[in-house]
């Protein structure tokens, strides 16, 4: 046998029960055959099973789904589509369907009774649904850390959020900016939040100050569009923006034509976050890659590690980001 850590679900298939079977034949509980139980301790003990002690106090009955909680204005933006998709494909792999959730109804509602943990990604401090959603009674794992006064969650995967928006303005001053305008998302999540606060830690030492203005968490291309003419109107010098929400940066395009200025010479333009509206804007526009469903997979992975016993609780794991450079930074050099 190699190294590998044995899991419930080796168990199971080995001995040819569901993972509910075998986590019930182990723990005593259940309406389970005393042979299939007798059968399901000899193979975990030949397998060299061991359950982690901390993980099975948390474990619920097991309802076989995860649970997934995404931001209220999320249905309309590519990035939570395909950071869902990619939790559906490694909960799969662990025998496990994804349910997506409208939100909470308490610690005894059908929450806590549909599924073995909680996926919550970018909870915001300000939605009244997280902290229910955290004292539902099973494990919960964040897309970035949550900032509310409510419990904290089991485990969590995060971006280097400040280095990433350190890099975009590393990059444009190297282009030539010299006053670059941050449009910020707003709101309270963690990922929110280091945005504003990285744009002034980054502009001091470098003797640079970076303008911050702030619109919705999830800007429409229109919003992102009054933004920029607002900003590039009030201050004109301003060279270079940043367009902090998904899918928004090409109304940054549209605005600052409307100026008669022209993104990628004379207005060096680009996204915190990549997706297609990014990849095929005119010109196309340069981003940071958080490759969604790969993010999407590593949340539901640290989910199903905690719940098989596989990582302990109180985990945090850093997800890998990527600048993508492309013509709307390309400048005069």
């Amino acid at each position: 046998m190699n190294a590998r850590i044995v899991t419930l679900i080796d168990v199971a298939r080995a001995a040819g029960v569901s993972r509910s079977t075998a986590s019930d034949a182990l723990q005593g509980s259940g309406r389970v055959a005393e042979a299939t139980r007798a059968r399901v301790r000899e193979t975990a003990e030949a397998l060299g099973y061991r359950p982690n002690s901390a993980a099975r106090r948390l474990r619920r009955a097991d309802a076989g789904a995860l649970g997934l909680y995404l931001p209220r204005t999320a249905t309309r933006l590519d990035y939570y589509l395909d950071l869902a998709f990619g939790a559906v494909e490694r909960a799969q792999h662990d025998g496990l369907d994804v349910v997506l959730l409208g939100g909470p109804t308490g610690s005894s509602g059908p929450v806590a009774s549909r599924v073995d943990g909680l996926l919550v990604i970018d909870p915001d401090g300000s939605d009244p649904a997280v902290p229910k959603l955290l004292d539902a009674g099973v494990p919960v794992v964040t897309g970035e850390r949550y900032l509310g006064p409510s419990r904290a969650p089991i485990g969590a995967v995060v971006c280097d959020n400040a280095a990433s928006l350190a890099a975009v303005l590393d990059h444009l001053r190297e282009r030539g900016a010299r006053r670059p305008a941050l449009l910020a998302p707003g709101g309270d999540s963690a990922w929110a939040q280091t945005l504003r606060v990285s744009a002034d830690a980054w502009g001091t030492p470098h003797g640079v100050p970076v303008t911050v203005r702030t619109v919705p968490f999830a800007a429409t291309p229109a919003q992102a569009a009054e933004a920029a003419r607002d900003l590039l109107t009030a201050e004109p010098d301003i060279d270079a923006v940043v367009c902090g929400p998904d899918g928004a940066a090409p109304g940054v395009l549209h605005g600052a034509r409307a100026l008669g200025r022209t993104p990628g010479a004379d207005l060096l333009v680009a996204s915190c976050v990549d997706g297609t509206a990014t990849r095929t804007g005119n010109p196309p526009i340069t981003a940071v890659d958080l490759r969604p469903a790969d993010y999407g997979q590593a949340c539901a992975e640290l989910l199903c590690d905690i719940l098989a016993d596989r990582t302990p609780p109180d985990t945090v794991r850093l997800h890998p980001w990527k600048l993508r450079t492309r013509a709307s930074t390309q400048g005069g050099h």
